[in-house]
């Protein structure tokens, strides 16, 4: 019987060949080994296939799949979870690098803290040609030994870029997975801080590629790239999107195993958020309605004056600078693999 890997790292793509290549060498050659690598190709038309069927007749850790038909991205993502053996799980965009130890610190960190339910880096952002654009420190709060205080952190402030964490797969399996809903990975992220704390590695160990050939997109074309059966408007009007979109957010606290008093919490927190927001979205007659004046929203208004106390949060690895170093230098998969 083969043995379990300890970490499931997922990556979904569709037409990679460009960048696909240099992300595998920088999975592969990280100083932490226990995983299995499951790469779903979402029938891409390029050379994506090619080049996965090579490095898998070079490292047993990978698993390569090819899906049939293009089942859209969110399926495909959803796909690699439901695959997964590792009691670890994370996902990989077929685009983006990471230095070296990133995996053995996120591991690491999950080790020492049993009630944290992911770990993740600060991330930096790169170019087409992995320059550095921006330097992204997380929100704090995020770390907090308090429910409220995280669902509410994830709220109103910076996200994050939480998708891309070492999370525990039981975790994970609690939540529905990715929707196909408009902004559902910021769903996903909040339901899972209703399982437990986000333990940072205050160091820029991930990076995130941004590509200036990616497309603007409304909120419905973004759907339809999650899910093609999202693009028919009479099933799927964008009032639905967004509807959907902050149901995920009651019903992810209906789901967790909170008490009484930290839903109340984490309602009023959501009450709070709802009466600040205006998203304007069209009803199934096109006309343009304002999320602020439809009913659920409009009587959260009565909740907003209630105000939470802030909260403590967990100590941290200590907050790194930002490296002198050129990012080559601090990217995996530049010299041996492991």
């Amino acid at each position: 019987m083969s043995r379990v890997p300890r970490l499931t790292i997922g990556l979904p793509v569709y037409n990679g060949e460009r960048y696909l290549a240099e992300a595998i060498e920088a999975l592969l050659s990280q100083s932490f080994g226990d995983f299995e690598l499951i790469i779903s190709d979402n029938a891409s038309t390029d050379d994506t296939a090619e080049i996965c069927r090579r490095y898998q007749k070079e490292d047993s850790r990978i698993v390569y799949v090819r899906q049939q038909k293009n089942i859209g991205m969110v399926p495909n993502h959803n796909f690699v979870v439901l695959q997964a053996s590792g009691s670890l799980f994370k996902w990989a965009a077929y685009d983006d690098l990471y230095a070296p130890d990133i995996l053995k610190r996120c591991v690491a960190g999950l080790d020492k803290n049993p009630d944290a339910v992911l770990a993740q880096s600060w991330c930096v952002h790169i170019d087409e040609t992995g320059a550095p654009t921006k330097f992204r420190r997380f929100p704090a709060e995020t770390k907090s030994p308090h429910v409220a205080e995280r669902f509410r952190s994830l709220l109103f402030d910076d996200k994050g870029d939480y998708t891309y964490s070492v999370i525990r797969a039981e975790a994970l399996r609690r939540t529905p997975l990715h929707g196909s809903y408009h902004r559902a990975e910021f769903t996903l992220v909040t339901e899972l801080a209703l399982h437990g704390w986000f333990y940072q590695i205050e160091d820029w160990l991930f990076f995130r590629r941004e590509r200036p050939d990616e497309p603007s997109l409304s909120a419905r074309e973004r759907c339809a790239n999650f899910d093609p059966r999202r693009g028919g408007r009479v099933r799927n009007p964008a009032i639905r999107l967004y509807a959907e979109y902050i149901w995920g957010y009651f019903s992810a606290i209906q789901r967790a195993p909170l008490s009484r008093a930290d839903k109340r919490d984490c309602y009023l927190w959501l009450a709070r958020w709802l009466s600040s927001r205006s998203v304007p979205v069209r009803d199934p007659l096109g006309d343009p309605v304002s999320a602020a004046k439809q009913p659920i929203l409009y009587a959260t208004r009565r909740l907003a004056s209630f105000a939470l106390p802030g909260r403590d949060v967990r100590v941290g690895e200590q907050p790194a600078e930002r490296p002198d170093m050129t990012i080559a230098e601090l990217l995996a998969g530049r010299g041996e693999r492991p």
